[in-house]
């Protein structure tokens, strides 16, 4: 309804893209970004043991195998830690481009 009557004021096609439809598609826009840099986090342990990368998730990998749980437990905080750091981002920059939404 609102990209109908910016229509009916005369908006132009740029104006309504711009002001009032990338407005409300740029909530969920930031959401799937921050879900697909938590398939990145995850992604990097089968990624660095198929092609052996030497990494963070080879490094898991050999620790597990090693029953090394001290490495383990500080790889698990590292991205549990890097994971909400993503998520906190994205909730703030919510605020960004919606004003509408406020915390």
């Amino acid at each position: 309804d609102y990209m109908r009557t910016a229509a009916a004021k005369g908006a132009s096609s740029y104006a309504m893209l711009v002001h009032h439809a990338l407005k409300n598609a740029g909530v969920p826009i930031l959401t799937v970004i921050g879900i697909s840099f938590a398939y990145l986090i995850g992604g990097v342990v089968l990624t660095e043991t198929v092609f052996n990368i030497p990494g963070i998730g080879r490094l898991v990998v050999d620790a597990i195998n090693n029953r090394d749980y001290p490495i383990i437990q500080s790889v698990l905080i590292l991205t549990s830690g890097l994971y909400v750091l993503i998520n906190l981002t994205v909730d703030l920059a919510y605020t960004l481009v919606d004003p509408r939404i406020r915390y």
